[in-house]
């Protein structure tokens, strides 16, 4: 659908962004610790290029500057590579090793030291991680920084300092419209990613990237890390395999078959 800018300053805006293996290969857990295994050549999630393609678009109309924000292991850098290559201007990654096993909340804490340093007008996240899938880091980030909390955006537009939205619902969608600063979640639909362009790859190469520490943000060996997330991974289990398939004849009533079988699982 795109994101609509009309007359204004030049905004300066933040993208939390994260990178993750590689979907197409399978995910490995440390036998260990049950934690992801995540390997040095790492991608940017998929529901972040819409996040970062917003951000992109609302910069261009306005003049202003689009900041990547991430908490992860910077590996080779890959993933948040291919976002400065989309066209934002430089990346802040908070890559320390204690931060291992944080929770979603101990992410918001951390992206948000971040973001208090930067001051943006405009927060854009996804609506959730693909690796993940917790889906509550943005209305957290927002919590904590006071900010108006505009989720599931699926058309963004802006103008007159205000940010107003099109958030998806259960029945359509509902306008909700706030004062900036604010924070935004974009859903897939908001947006077309564009691709990287050979110049923009390249000019990637030598954008600036700040790799702050936990430490350096303020926080200590207790409020990060399984520690600072207060849970525990007491054991994982590999799912059970699928039994095997009941098979329907229809005969005329297979329907009131599939009916009684729904009613049994209680799906309806």
């Amino acid at each position: 659908m795109g994101v609509q800018s009309h007359t204004g300053s030049a905004m300066k805006i933040a993208v939390c962004v994260k990178q993750i293996p590689d979907p197409n290969t399978p995910y490995a857990l440390d036998p260990e610790s049950h934690f992801v295994q995540r390997p040095q050549d790492q991608v940017l999630d998929d529901t972040d290029r819409y996040g970062v393609e917003a951000g992109l678009q609302l910069a261009e109309a306005t003049g202003g500057t689009v900041t990547l924000v991430s908490m992860c292991p910077a590996g080779s850098l890959q993933g948040v590579r291919q976002a400065l290559a989309m066209g934002a201007n430089k990346a802040i990654i908070v890559n320390d090793p204690a931060l291992r096993g944080s929770g979603a909340l101990v992410t918001a804490k951390v992206l948000a030291a971040v973001l208090r340093k930067e001051q943006p007008d405009l927060v854009i996240a996804g609506t959730e991680s693909t690796d993940g899938y917790t889906g509550v880091v943005p209305q957290q980030l927002a919590e904590l920084l006071g900010l108006p909390s505009l989720t599931f955006a699926r058309k963004v537009s802006q103008a007159d300092g205000k940010i107003r939205i099109e958030r998806l619902t259960a029945n359509g969608y509902a306008v909700v419209e706030s004062q900036l600063p604010a924070l935004l979640s974009v859903t897939s639909g908001a947006v077309e990613p564009r691709y990287p362009t050979f110049k923009g790859i390249m000019a990637a190469k030598s954008k600036p990237i700040e790799q702050p520490t936990a430490a350096d943000l303020g926080f200590g060996p207790g409020d990060i890390g399984p520690a600072g997330s207060a849970q525990e991974i007491i054991g994982v289990r590999a799912a059970p395999e699928r039994g095997a398939g009941r098979k329907v004849v229809d005969e005329g009533e297979a329907h009131l078959d599939i009916v009684r079988l729904l009613e049994q699982v209680k799906v309806i």
